[in-house]
Order: C-alpha cells, then sequence, then structure tokens
C-alpha cells in the first residue's frame, strides 16, 4: 500500500500507539483522520500534525462518529486507504474479590470498547474500501487492529481485557478472508508492555515487574516501534490474516 498522499483513519490517534502512527503516517506523507475520545488532546494531536491531519471526538463503539471520521477522509483526503485500530480500555479485577464478584458491567465495557468496537470501524472502513480503484496488486485497503500478548498470557485480574483482545487475535483470519475479494488485507499487531498512557495508569511495582519479565530490550516497548511496524504491514501486500507480536520476548507470568 502506498501511503503517500492516500487518507488513512487512526483511532485512538490522541496519545501512545495511535498518535504515534499518525505521525509516522504524516512523515510518510500521508493524510490522517483521527478520532479520540478526548477532545482537546484530539485536537492537538491533529494541529502538530498541520494540513496532514483532522480530528473528529468520537467513541469507536459509536457508529454515527466512526462514520463522521470514515466521510471526513474521503472528503477531504479523497478517499480511505487504510484504518489503523489503537482504542482501547484497560480494566484490572479478579473473578471473585474481596467483597464480591467482577462486575459484569466492567466486563461488558472492556469487550465492548476493544473488540465491538474494533469490529465496527473494521466493518464501516472496509464499507468505505471496497470502492477504492484497486492498485496494481488488486489492493483497495488494509486495516491494522491491535491485539496484546495478554490474548494468550493473560494475567490475574486480566480475564475482561484478555477475551476483548483474543478476540481481535480470533476474528483476524475470518476478517481477511471475508475481505479478500475485494482486495482488503487484515492484520492484527499484539503488542507487548509498552509506554503509553495506559501503562502509566499501572503501578509502579507492576511496570516493573513486566519489564524484568522482558528478555530483551528489557525495557517498555516505544510506540514508536508499534508504529513502525504498523507502517510495515501497510506497506508489504504479503502481510494478511496474522497476529504479529512485538514484545521483546516478553512472556507475561501469571502477575
Amino acid at each position: 500500500m502506498e501511503i503517500a498522499a492516500r487518507g488513512f483513519l487512526v483511532t485512538g490517534g490522541a496519545s501512545g500507539l495511535g498518535r504515534a502512527c499518525a505521525e509516522a503516517l504524516a512523515r510518510r506523507g500521508g493524510r490522517v483522520v483521527l478520532v479520540d475520545r478526548d477532545a482537546q488532546a484530539g485536537a492537538v494531536a491533529a494541529a502538530s500534525l498541520g494540513s496532514a491531519a483532522r480530528f473528529v471526538e468520537g467513541d469507536v463503539t459509536d457508529t454515527a462518529a466512526v462514520q463522521r471520521a470514515v466521510d471526513l477522509a474521503r472528503s477531504e483526503f479523497g478517499g480511505l486507504w487504510g484504518a489503523l485500530n489503537c482504542a482501547g480500555i484497560l480494566a484490572g479485577a479478579r473473578v471473585v474479590g474481596r467483597k464480591a464478584p467482577h462486575d459484569l458491567e466492567l466486563f461488558m465495557r472492556v469487550v465492548h470498547v476493544n473488540l465491538v468496537g474494533t469490529f465496527n470501524v473494521v466493518r464501516l472502513a472496509a464499507a468505505a474500501m471496497v470502492g477504492n480503484p484497486p492498485n496494481h496488486e488488486g489492493e483497495r485497503g488494509v486495516i491494522v487492529n491491535t491485539a496484546s500478548i495478554a490474548a494468550w498470557e493473560g494475567q490475574i485480574g486480566q480475564a475482561a481485557y484478555a477475551a476483548s483482545k483474543a478476540g481481535v487475535a480470533g476474528m483476524t483470519l475470518p476478517l481477511a478472508r471475508d475481505l479478500a475479494e475485494h482486495g482488503i488485507r487484515v492484520v492484527a499487531i499484539a503488542p507487548g508492555a509498552f509506554a503509553t498512557p495506559m501503562m502509566a495508569a499501572l503501578s509502579a511495582e507492576l511496570q516493573s515487574s513486566l519489564e524484568s519479565q522482558i528478555p530483551f530490550p528489557s525495557r517498555m516497548g516505544k510506540p514508536a516501534e508499534f508504529a513502525a511496524l504498523a507502517m510495515h504491514v501497510l506497506e508489504n501486500p504479503m502481510l494478511n490474516g496474522s497476529v504479529i507480536r512485538i514484545d521483546g520476548g516478553l512472556r507475561m507470568g501469571p502477575r
């Protein structure tokens, strides 16, 4: 997929992995519509990219907001050629806590945002991409979703988060097979411990524990490193239907 002069959608684009992806796209000449719930941070992020970016405030589970972003990419940048799903939330709770069982509303919220929200963006973005003229490979678009190594190695208290990310990983191949006839590729990236606002919300003790488990390099991943992999996925036409880990060799223990 050629990035220069083409329109892309990045969810969670106000910070962390999403902002790093938006910046990487802009450096390659891409045009980006950022979607985020944080209006102030989103506006700042878009402004930092100048004329190469636009911002839409919204939640990925909000069909109207996502559709506005898709339509904006088409009207402002001539089409939508890629969607990078980086929006997500993290919640920790044991199945049976000290005072009560796991809150069901919390479980459903995490799955709704991380899994259902991802699919909502996929379906609306793909519907726009099918109208693109194919390139020389017959390609009309690329979708990059964010899973997590928690999909396989969820820790204590991560039942909701691990389930949501396992869903993202699990739908990768079916999505790729479903959209193949339209020339749209689908890949998921499963990051380990990365230095993002989500990770910063964890206790210092937990962050230190995760870093100590990473074989090499023994540090948090940098959002720019995630973005570099995402750019390669966009540009390499043979990457399709796969979940790619980026974790420094981390295999998380139970805590």
